[in-house]
């Protein structure tokens, strides 16, 4: 396993398992359980996933020492005022059945960020969280936040895939020394990612599938990254990266595959923020 050191000094696994979409709780704690025994120590989940508990579980029921398991959880912007975000620090912990979380963050860059992100500073000197960042902060909204606080961002999740490369965002942020994490690595498998032609010829080279070259450049740029699967042979094949290199030719191609396209929705649409949180951020006002 690779690891890379946070601008706090923590370290933190660049391989790691996400449960984005994993609702089902046997499932979800089934699938934490497997990628354990696979070999992954970073565990990916958060408050909006509804799965906390089962994250939980397994880490619980694993042989694996807790102290080797990186955790990370996020909150949600239904909690973004200092109070409330006080609380959702203290509901992870609890639904999670742990002690602290090794990395907590605020999973979207809207609504009281300033009182959130004090709570999420206090919790860090409490000890309840080793580690504090964010996630979808655009660069300016990353300069926002470490303008207002003595305490930098110390790793920024964003969607990042060989469609939507995001290289001014990912760029910024390391010229920033705040870790860039990738979500949605294989863009939800949309335009045949799985089967695209360049990554399968750079693939062959080295016998790997199209995910594990995905994975291989992602690392190699630097980049944390959290695929996700509830199949334990897929979670071994996206495991199996350790032992090739991108050339910087092959490095250059998948450069050339870049889209500039979410797979998901532009968080700087004021019409996809309206539609996707304005209900958790009306509620804040109740």
């Amino acid at each position: 396993m690779q690891y890379v050191t946070l601008n706090d000094g923590n370290k933190m696994p660049q391989l790691g398992f996400g449960v984005f979409q994993v609702p089902d709780l046997k499932v979800a704690e089934k699938a934490v359980s497997d990628a354990l025994d696979t070999g992954y120590r970073l565990i990916d989940t958060a408050a909006a996933y509804g799965n906390e508990e089962a994250v939980g579980n397994a880490i619980k029921n694993s042989s694996v020492d807790r102290d080797d398991i990186f955790v990370t959880s996020k909150l949600w912007v239904d909690h973004f005022t200092y109070e409330k975000a006080k609380q959702g620090i203290d509901d992870s912990l609890q639904k999670l059945g742990l002690d602290y979380m090794d990395l907590y963050l605020l999973h979207q860059p809207y609504g009281d960020v300033a009182g959130a992100w004090r709570a999420l500073v206090e919790a860090q000197k409490a000890g309840k969280i080793k580690s504090i960042g964010v996630s979808n902060f655009a660069p300016d909204q990353l300069m926002n936040l470490e303008l207002m606080s003595n305490v930098k961002p110390a790793l920024n999740q964003i969607e990042v895939s060989p469609w939507y490369q995001e290289d001014d965002a990912v760029k910024f942020a390391q010229q920033q020394d705040i870790q860039v994490e990738a979500w949605a690595p294989f863009a939800e498998g949309k335009h045949d990612i799985f089967t695209d032609e360049t990554i399968a010829e750079i693939g062959k080279k080295y016998g790997k599938a199209n995910g594990q070259v995905i994975l291989r450049w992602l690392l190699q740029r630097g980049i944390v990254v959290i695929p996700k699967s509830v199949h334990k042979a897929r979670m071994a094949e996206n495991f199996d990266i350790f032992d090739f290199e991108l050339s910087a030719d092959d490095m250059a191609k998948m450069s050339s595959l870049d889209k500039n396209e979410s797979q998901f929705f532009d968080h700087r649409d004021p019409a996809a923020i309206e539609s996707i949180f304005g209900q958790s951020l009306k509620a804040l006002r109740n």
